[in-house]
C-alpha cells in the first residue's frame, strides 16, 4: 500500500514547508486563508486550539498531540475556546501585528494564561494542475487524535522530535523537522485510507487487497500494454468482476484511472524534466505520438508541445 501511494505523492511533486511555530496565549484567533493545490496541516505540540474549517458546520478541539491535515488548503479558524469565528483576525494581520520576521516563533495574543499554545503548521504544495483520484476524494478535514501513541513509538517519537526543531536554533532544525512531517503525512494519508469504511465509492478501494494488487502492479509499470483483462489478471478476479469491483470502489472505470495518470506522467515528463513530446509519449504508454498528444488535449486541454512550450500552463482552448 505504501509503495502505491509513496509513488501518488511522488508523482504529484508533494513539497513541504514549514510556515510558522507558535506561541498563543488566550484569548487569540487567527484566520488562515484559502489557498489553492496545497494541502495545510497543524500539529499541537502544546496545549489545544479550535479549528473551523469553511464549510464545516462542527468546530474540531486540536488536543496537545493530535495532528489536523486540510487537504484542499481550505479557509479555516484557529483559535483558543474564548474567541469566537468573527473576532479571530486575519493571518497577514496578525503577521504584521506581531512582527513576525518569517522566522522563529510567531508570538500572539492577550495576557489571559501563563502557558502557551504551541502549534507546528506548515503545507504541502502540490504541482499545479496535478490531479489524482486519491487526493480528490480525501474529506475537507481529516483529525488524528493522540496520533504518536495509536501509530506506535517510533510516531510519538517522531512528532515530539518535530516540536523540538521546528523554528528552533539549532542548525538544520527546520529541515529536519520538515522531512519527518512528510513522512506523517503519508503516513495519516495510508490510515484514513485503511479506516475508511468499505463498500462505498470513495477511498477504500486503494485498501482493498485485491485491487490494490492491481494499482501497485500498474504503478510499477505505467508504460506497460495495459488493459481491463491484464489488470484483472493482476488482481486474481475475472475480467467483469474486476471491472465492476473497481468502478464500485473508485468510482471510475479502470482504463479512466490508467489514462489519468499516464497523463500526471506525461505532464510530469514534459513541463518539470523537459522531455520531448516524443519522449513524453513514449514513458507514458504511447507508441503513436499522435494519439497521445489526441489523449493529451482531451484530458490536459492544450496540445503536448503547447504545454511544454508553457511550461506546463494550459494557454489552449480545450
Amino acid at each position: 500500500m505504501l509503495d502505491l501511494l509513496s509513488d501518488i505523492l511522488t508523482r504529484l511533486s508533494l513539497r513541504g514547508s514549514l510556515y510558522f511555530r507558535t506561541s498563543f496565549t488566550e484569548p487569540w484567533g487567527v484566520r488562515v486563508p484559502a489557498y489553492r493545490d496545497v494541502a495545510r496541516f497543524h500539529f499541537a505540540h502544546r496545549g489545544e486550539a479550535m479549528v473551523r474549517v469553511a464549510g464545516q458546520t462542527t468546530p474540531v478541539i486540536l488536543a496537545q498531540g493530535d495532528l489536523v491535515i486540510i487537504p484542499h488548503g481550505a479557509a479555516h479558524i484557529l483559535s483558543c475556546r474564548h474567541t469566537g469565528p468573527d473576532e479571530a483576525l486575519p493571518l497577514d494581520d496578525v503577521l504584521s501585528r506581531s512582527g513576525f520576521a518569517g522566522s522563529g516563533t510567531l508570538v500572539w495574543g492577550g495576557e489571559d494564561s501563563p502557558r502557551d499554545t504551541q502549534l507546528i503548521c506548515g503545507h504541502f504544495a502540490l504541482a499545479e494542475g496535478s490531479r489524482h483520484l486519491l487526493f480528490d476524494r480525501l474529506p475537507p478535514l481529516i483529525h488524528i487524535r493522540g496520533y504518536g501513541e495509536e501509530a506506535g513509538p517510533w510516531l510519538e517519537a517522531t512528532l515530539k522530535i518535530i516540536g523540538a526543531e521546528a523554528g528552533g536554533a539549532r542548525l538544520g532544525g527546520d529541515l529536519i523537522a520538515l522531512k519527518m512531517s512528510e513522512a506523517i503525512f503519508a503516513q495519516a494519508i495510508r490510515a484514513f485510507i485503511e479506516q475508511a469504511p468499505r463498500g462505498g465509492t470513495g477511498v477504500a478501494g486503494f485498501a482493498d487487497p485485491q485491487l490494490g494488487r492491481a494499482l501497485a502492479a500498474f504503478h510499477r509499470e505505467p508504460a506497460s500494454d495495459w488493459s481491463v483483462a491484464a489488470l484483472a489478471r493482476e488482481a486474481g478476479l475475472s475480467r467483469t468482476g474486476f471491472a465492476e469491483r473497481f468502478a464500485s470502489l473508485l468510482g471510475v472505470t479502470p482504463m479512466a484511472y490508467v489514462t489519468a495518470w499516464r497523463m500526471q506522467i506525461a505532464r510530469e515528463a514534459l513541463s518539470v524534466r523537459g522531455l520531448s513530446v516524443a519522449e513524453a509519449a513514449e514513458i507514458s504508454g504511447y507508441a503513436s505520438e499522435s494519439a497521445f498528444s489526441r489523449v493529451f488535449k482531451k484530458e490536459i486541454g492544450a496540445s503536448p508541445a503547447s504545454f511544454r512550450l508553457n511550461g506546463g500552463e494550459r494557454r489552449e482552448a480545450a
